[in-house]
């Protein structure tokens, strides 16, 4: 049976001084394998990868789920512009570099996807192979606008079933069969108790300037390029939620094209993003994570 607390507390610091945290998943299995690095949305922290990363690490990798700067355990920066993808991708570089490892598979999902493929521009050497949840070079106006609606809006609850009903008001149309209990479990990531005893988001309003602001575009030449970089050498496995708003049709088959070569899984019944526990999803990603193993 797996352990979503079967972790160790890693804190590191950045180039710029910022003490970052992770949560570091020892291998359970015998043979060496490629060790695993999970990256959450822009909202999210490493809390997101609970189930997922006792999972793989049951299957004989190390995982690392990381709080990017200004979320969860991480600490927040005085300088907003450094809330972007090459800063943040600098800092898994940094970490990686703290914990000696020279190459992983990738598990991005939304903005962790965006911190991957700017990875393959920054150290595209320490990518053996990546994952991209419900995200890509090119993103739904729509899923933007979305997002931008209820990002950095510095909530705070008097009450837990407050905390809950906010965590579903804001998702539900992306998981409309979760149960009371999943929602508790998600607010659970979420929120915190602050010193006046308010439960709060676990994040840096300041992340959500770009995207409320425009900034965040649906494309880039540097997004395209990315893409491209991090597609060509390596195995790479697009995850797409059926209803996303994000990540919709029209943008996975550019992917595609763009990428012959790229994996693609789609998970029925949801929205952006997959969370990763599903069927469909954790199918496709112990076939493509054991896939990758057969190269190395």
């Amino acid at each position: 049976m797996t352990n979503a607390n079967d972790f160790t507390d890693v804190f590191y610091t950045s180039t710029d001084g910022l003490r970052l945290y992770a949560r570091d998943y020892a291998s359970r299995g015998t043979a060496e394998k490629l060790p695993i690095i999970c990256i959450h949305g822009l909202t999210r922290n490493s809390g997101d990868f609970d189930e997922l990363a006792p999972l793989l690490a049951q299957q004989g990798h190390r995982v690392i789920a990381v709080d990017v700067r200004g979320r969860g355990r991480s600490a927040h920066d005085t300088v907003s512009a450094h809330y972007h993808p090459w800063v943040y991708a600098g800092d898994i570089v940094q970490l990686a570099k703290t914990l000696q490892i020279s190459c992983a598979i990738f598990i991005g999902t939304s903005m962790g996807g965006l911190i991957t493929m700017t990875l393959a521009l920054r150290k595209s050497s320490l990518i053996a192979a990546a994952v991209l949840n419900d995200v890509g070079p090119y993103l739904s106006p729509r899923g933007l606008q979305r997002i931008a609606s209820y990002a950095g809006g510095n909530e705070q609850f008097a009450s837990w079933n407050e905390a809950c009903a906010y965590i579903q008001r804001i998702n539900e149309i992306a998981f409309p069969n979760n149960t009371a209990a999943e929602w508790d479990k998600w607010a659970r990531r979420a929120f915190v108790k602050n010193a006046q005893e308010q439960w709060v988001l676990q994040y840096d309003p300041k992340i959500a300037i770009a995207i409320k602001t425009g900034k965040l575009k649906p494309t880039s030449w540097l997004l395209r390029w990315a893409f491209r970089r991090l597609s060509k050498a390596r195995p790479c496995l697009l995850i797409r939620g059926e209803t996303s708003d994000l990540m919709e049709a029209e943008q996975a088959d550019t992917m595609r094209a763009m990428a012959p070569t790229l994996r693609y899984a789609e998970v029925p019944g949801v929205g952006h993003a997959p969370m990763m526990t599903e069927v469909a999803a954790q199918s496709a990603l112990l076939r493509f994570i054991n896939e990758t193993e057969l190269r190395f």
